[in-house]
């Protein structure tokens, strides 16, 4: 079961996911502690393993930097939930073995706070706070993989011992 921490806006960028000023460590556990920080000083303090951050259009947009996604997979989110996602932060999200869920239609029938059940694979969230199933597209197969892998170097060594 995931939680739902709703952030109401459009384009959060990667510099509200996690400041420039702690860019200078890829420690994920210590990029954690900032996760989010001037968007909601006390998402790290209620966020627990499994959650996830549901938003609007746009997300991650900004600078390009994989430190975002590091920081988001280091205080345990299990995905973002957007109506879009800016395609660099797309990209690093699945490269760093991270699954993301674009929902353009239907993020309204999530509230902050809601319980969640996400069949990644099926494509469909479970909303048990209200009892609506919300259906997605599921990452298509190669995606999978890399996420799977535990991100894109990963499953590029592992190809190459195949």
């Amino acid at each position: 079961m995931s939680k739902a921490h709703v952030y109401k806006r459009d384009h959060i960028n990667t510099d509200e996911i996690i400041p420039a000023r702690y860019l200078n460590t890829d420690d994920r556990a210590e990029l954690a502690r900032h996760c989010l920080e001037d968007l909601d000083k006390d998402f790290v303090k209620k966020v627990k393993k499994g959650d996830c951050i549901v938003a609007g259009e746009d997300f991650g947009c900004g600078s390009s930097r994989e430190h975002a996604v590091w920081a988001i997979c280091g205080v345990g989110v299990q995905t973002v939930i957007a109506k879009t996602f800016a395609r660099i932060f797309y990209r690093n999200a699945i490269d760093n073995g991270f699954y993301v869920i674009e929902l353009p239609k239907q993020i309204d029938k999530i509230s902050d706070g809601d319980e969640l059940a996400i069949d990644f694979k099926a494509g469909l969230i479970k909303n048990e706070t209200t009892g609506i199933d919300i259906k997605f597209a599921p990452l298509p197969d190669f995606a999978l993989e890399i996420i799977n892998d535990g991100g894109l170097l990963e499953h590029i060594k592992k190809g190459a011992t195949d």
